[in-house]
């Protein structure tokens, strides 16, 4: 069973940059593919990014693009999402999940981690 657990999440001005980290535990397969949602007050959660563990080239949604950077660290097993340019518009809870491979649906999400705190003022 997999365990997710992100850190990283704050308060920010307008302009600023993060770094959200996700720590995981138990037992992946490579084919697993891992990626980074977010919900905004009132609003669906939306898939941001996603990376397989197997490797090849991370995929972004439009929100994502140009401003967001998946990465993992295989040896620490780590994923971490490196966020610039921050809008009060990216104030979210932000989670990691494990997705089925080649998808970053709302419903290839297999498991999510409980979240952390993303403000921008």
């Amino acid at each position: 069973h997999v365990q997710l657990v992100e850190s990283g999440g704050d308060s920010v001005q307008t302009g600023g940059s993060l770094r959200l980290s996700c720590s995981i535990s138990g037992y992946t397969y490579r084919r697993y593919s891992m990626g980074w949602f977010r919900q905004a007050p009132g609003k669906d959660r939306e898939g941001l990014a996603r990376i397989s563990l197997g490797g090849g080239r991370p995929y972004y949604a439009n929100a994502a693009k140009d401003r967001f950077t998946i990465s993992q660290d295989n040896a620490k097993h780590t994923l971490d999402l490196q966020m610039s340019s921050l809008t009060p518009e990216d104030t979210a809870v932000y989670y990691c999940v494990v997705l089925n491979p080649c998808s970053l649906s709302l419903a290839s999400v297999t498991q999510w981690g409980q979240g952390t705190q993303v403000t921008v003022s």
